[in-house]
Formats: structure tokens, sequence, C-alpha cells
């Protein structure tokens, strides 16, 4: 058999060696003394160090069928802050630091036309964290896959003192409800939003502007996932609770950290979504409860905080809402949507 008959296969060997070495330029970027051994070893090495009592904190996930849009519009970099920012702020619910992240980057064959932009996004994002790209993995599969196809995910590994964990535990019944507001849809429901306006098959709409955005609809679909590490970080001490509103949202992550005996009740005019949330209900006529289970309806995260705190709290966010309160729960339902 001929020498390069991996590569016949769809496989390019010395492409992925090439790519692997400008990888581990990319995450040089993000290593500070804790990273003791450098991208391309089997496993990436982490001195953890100033702490008592550490608890690891880990999510894994992955950016869904946004990265079909961003992949329609050329635009990759953004699915690689996407899927930074959406790890880390599942561990920041439990009051944790990032510490480092890994990547997941399968596809039918190597582009880096596709690769290296998501790999700058990854390492923006991971910068903005203070969290180190320690590793990863780049598959190629052809025949699983085809051309410009992929799939990507993401690992992040933080830490928390364990006298510092913040689980819900503490939430008792008059403690406040805070919403941060999110940058848009985030990474979840692009699987309605693609019925709705008929992507896949039209996807010219993605360049079609639209008065209420004040942009294009693919402009507003590829807005990066917020991070909220740097805004809650000074304040993990006085929060009872924190919930990432990702899929299922209000209704669905809320009662994730709610003791059993209580309930939540939000009040739906303290804030106005996004108008991308109101284009999307009208023209696919969802159900208005429907939208609030998929979407984040222009709320990221949820704190739930002492009642006595939450002014001072508030100052120090001043783009939180106060969005409704913790109630004692009557019935089978933990969150009361109310207007």
């Amino acid at each position: 058999m001929a020498s390069n008959a991996y590569q016949s296969a769809g496989v390019d060997l010395q492409g992925i060696e090439s790519l692997k070495e400008r990888i581990g330029a990319f995450a040089s970027l993000t290593h500070g003394p804790e990273v003791l051994k450098g991208v391309g070893a089997f496993a990436g090495l982490y001195r953890l160090r100033n702490y008592k009592n550490p608890v690891l904190a880990a999510s894994t996930d992955g950016v869904g069928t946004k990265l079909k849009v961003a992949s329609l519009l050329g635009h990759y970099e953004s699915l690689g802050i996407d899927l930074v920012n959406l790890n880390v702020n599942d561990i920041v619910t439990c009051g944790a630091h990032p510490l480092m992240f890994l990547d997941y980057i399968s596809l039918g064959r190597l582009d880096p036309q596709i690769v290296e932009p998501m790999l700058r996004g990854m390492v923006w994002a991971c910068r903005e964290s203070d969290c180190a790209l320690v590793g990863g993995e780049t598959a190629q599969m052809p025949g699983l896959y085809a051309d410009g196809e992929f799939d990507l995910a993401g690992t992040v590994v933080g830490a928390v003192e364990e006298s510092a964990i913040i689980d819900g535990s503490s939430v008792v019944e008059g403690d406040v409800l805070l919403g941060l507001p999110s940058s848009g849809l985030h990474t979840n429901g692009y699987s309605l939003v693609r019925k709705v306006f008929d992507i896949d098959d039209n996807p010219s709409i993605l360049y079609q502007q639209y008065s209420e955005l004040g942009h294009t609809l693919g402009e507003e679909l590829i807005k990066p996932h917020r991070s909220y590490y740097h805004t809650l970080k000074p304040h993990f001490g006085r929060l009872k609770a924190v919930v990432h509103v990702s899929g299922g949202g209000l209704p669905n992550n809320i009662p994730r950290l709610l003791p059993e005996q209580l309930a939540a009740r939000v009040r739906l005019d303290a804030w106005e979504p996004h108008p991308i949330f109101n284009l999307i209900q009208n023209v696919g006529e969802v159900d208005p409860l429907e939208m609030y289970q998929v979407f984040n309806m222009g709320l990221g995260m949820v704190l739930i905080c002492d009642h006595d705190a939450w002014p001072s709290l508030q100052r120090s966010l001043p783009d939180a809402v106060v969005m409704g309160e913790v109630v004692k729960r009557t019935d089978s339902t933990q969150v009361h949507m109310q207007r």
C-alpha cells in the first residue's frame, strides 16, 4: 500500500502535526507558572495552590446547533468564546474559580480556516477567565462528517474552598432573586430558531436586516455567550445560590438550586426581554410559556441573596434586576411566573 494511504483515506497526519504546533503557541498565551506541561503531552498538568481544603468543580458541554449558524456565516471565533464561557458559567454557580480548560474538535477534514479561529476565540475567553488552555483533541473523522461539518465540546476544571461552596442549601423564604442580563440567546434554543426562520433551507435570511434588532439576524445569532465570572467573583461570599440560565430556561434551572420545600416567584414585568425573543415568538407563533422553557429570555444568571443584602449587591451590580423572591412551596410547581 502506498505510504500516503492514510491521507488518501482522508486523514492529514502532516497537517495535524503542523496544527499542534500552532495550538501550542496559542495555548501558551494562557499559561501561568501553575501549568507544568504545555500542549502536546498526553495530559495537561496543573499545580493547585493557595487552597486549604480545595474541592474541584468540573463541567463539560458543547455549543449545540449554534455551530451550524456560525458555520453558515463563517464566524468560528465566536464559537470558541462560547465554548469556554458557557462551561465557566456552569462552575461559577458553585463559587468555583476556573483553572484549566480542554477542548475537543472533531471534523471530517482538517481545515485550519475553521480550527484556528475557534482556537483564537478559546484563548481569548480563557485569558478573560484567568483559565489555562492545557490541552485537547482535534480528531479527523472522514466519512462521519462531510467537508465543512464538525462538532465541538469543552471541559473546564475549577476549584473552590470547601467552606465557600455555593449550593443553595442556605436559601430561605423571603430571599431575593436578582437577574443578570444575557447578551442574547447565548447557546440555547438554536434548533427552534433555525426552524422558525427556515435557516437550513434559506441561509440567506441570516443577512436580512430587522429593524427591531438594529442589525442582521446573523449578527444577533452569533453574539457570544456572556461570561459572568469576573462580575460575580467579588460577591461569591454574599450569594446563597447562583443559577446559570441555560437549556430549560428559568422554569427548569431555578429549581436545581432551591431547597425542596421552597419555590420562586418570578415577576416577568421586572425586565424587558431582548428584541430577538419577541421576534422569534412572533415569527414562529411560539407559545409564551414555551419561550421561557427554551430560551433565557434576557437573563443569563439568577442570583439568590438575603433580603437585607440585595440593595448593596444591586449597587455593585448595576445591570442586575430584582426579579422575584423565594416563597414557601405549596404545590408541585417550584417556579411561579407572574406578571
